[in-house]
């Protein structure tokens, strides 16, 4: 049997180790030193954003948000169902209520003619997903959320260097929240980031960021000691980790254009197989979304067949797992959020999606999967 095909492989790019060195005889290891500020630099500039904060996870960043949202019990937060579980999590940690409402069934995301007909009196904020790299129709959601001053927060955990009519993901609200997991694009083993261009929330996050204190004003030279002045926990990474993903950020647009250029390989070589109409389809990306590839996803007739595909894929050393349990569904959704409707293409993309490996350095592997893939079809 030819060897396995994971379904990731973080990029390396071959400084990171360098950098790691330098780190560690520069002594800074806790974190917001020499590389943190790089990174912060780099993410700042590419993003032309006001402020970038390095944090230690995305779940962080989102957490972080949640304080700036600044929800208190019973508070209400409209979300996707489809998401991962750290951009509900974050709501529940403030006592606030998740709301979840349905996706669209081309980009999977958010759908915005939902919104309104959600909020209540209680609704203090939108977390907005731009699930596998797509931008979700961002202009509609800022202007529901400034009519009804409300925090528009983007989980961009998936979306570093993606495109919204010309602007990039992380941009396109009020705050924005990047993921750097192993899983992700960029990566540094865990990691993430904290965007804003207002400089209120900007002030208040490096106080939250640094557990409730002052302390950046104090690296800073703008007071003489720092103290406790407001909610906040520890969401500051280690240098190391910022190191590592100095690296990564220095190659970035090379990577991402690699991973753009697999998606549109499987885009291309399934194009027959969804014009069949036999059930099959393929990633749908508007024409004004700028994707940044990071993952290819086929949506299946039904979950038996879906789910025979990922067996007969293991069996033959491919992995290629489904995607998210709907949030509404889980244990802890029923016992801390509440659902708008029936969710019904939540549900129904559930049971049918697959997503296919997908990692910078792929090369043979791709054929092999399309190629297994298209057997297993006919």
């Amino acid at each position: 049997m030819p060897p396995p095909i994971p379904f990731n492989r973080p990029p390396i790019t071959g400084r990171e180790l360098s950098f790691l060195k330098e780190a560690i005889e520069r002594r800074e290891l806790s974190g917001d030193g020499h590389f943190t500020k790089q990174c912060e630099a780099w993410i700042g500039e590419r993003l032309k954003s006001g402020r970038a904060l390095l944090t230690h996870s995305c779940t962080g960043a989102l957490e972080m948000a949640a304080i700036l949202a600044d929800l208190a019990p019973g508070d209400e937060v409209i979300m996707p169902s489809f998401t991962f579980v750290s951009t509900a999590n974050a709501v529940v940690l403030r006592g606030a209520v998740p709301v979840f409402v349905d996706i669209r069934p081309d980009t999977l995301n958010l759908d915005e003619r939902l919104v309104e007909a959600a909020m209540t009196p209680r609704t203090k904020a939108i977390f907005v997903v731009h699930y596998g790299g797509v931008c979700a129709e961002m202009d509609v959601f800022s202007d529901i959320a400034a009519r009804h001053r409300l925090l528009l927060v983007e989980d961009a955990a998936q979306a570093l260097l993606a495109t919204y009519r010309g602007r990039l993901a992380g941009t396109l609200g009020d705050v924005a929240c990047f993921s750097f997991h192993a899983s992700k694009n960029i990566v540094s083993g865990e990691g993430g980031a904290l965007v804003t261009d207002r400089d209120d929330l900007a002030e208040r996050a490096a106080v939250i960021r640094e557990k409730g204190t002052d302390r950046a004003r104090f690296l800073l030279g703008l007071v003489d000691k720092y103290t406790w002045t407001d909610l906040g926990s520890s969401y500051v990474p280690s240098e190391l980790v910022a190191a590592f993903l100095y690296a990564q950020l220095e190659d970035a647009d090379a990577i991402t254009a690699e991973r753009r250029a697999i998606w549109q390989h499987y885009h291309e070589a399934f194009a027959d197989i969804e014009a069949r109409d036999i059930g099959v389809r393929r990633p749908i990306v508007p024409a004004h979304c700028g994707h940044n590839g990071h993952l290819y996803y086929l949506l299946l007739p039904d979950r038996d067949r879906r789910d025979a595909m990922i067996s007969s894929l293991r069996a033959q050393g491919i992995t290629a797992p489904f995607h998210y349990v709907p949030l509404h569904s889980s244990d802890a959704g029923r016992r801390f959020s509440r659902a708008v409707g029936m969710l019904a293409h939540t549900d129904d993309v559930s049971d049918r999606l697959i997503r296919l490996p997908m990692w910078a350095g792929m090369r043979d592997e791709i054929e092999r999967v399309v190629a297994v893939i298209h057997d297993l079809i006919r």
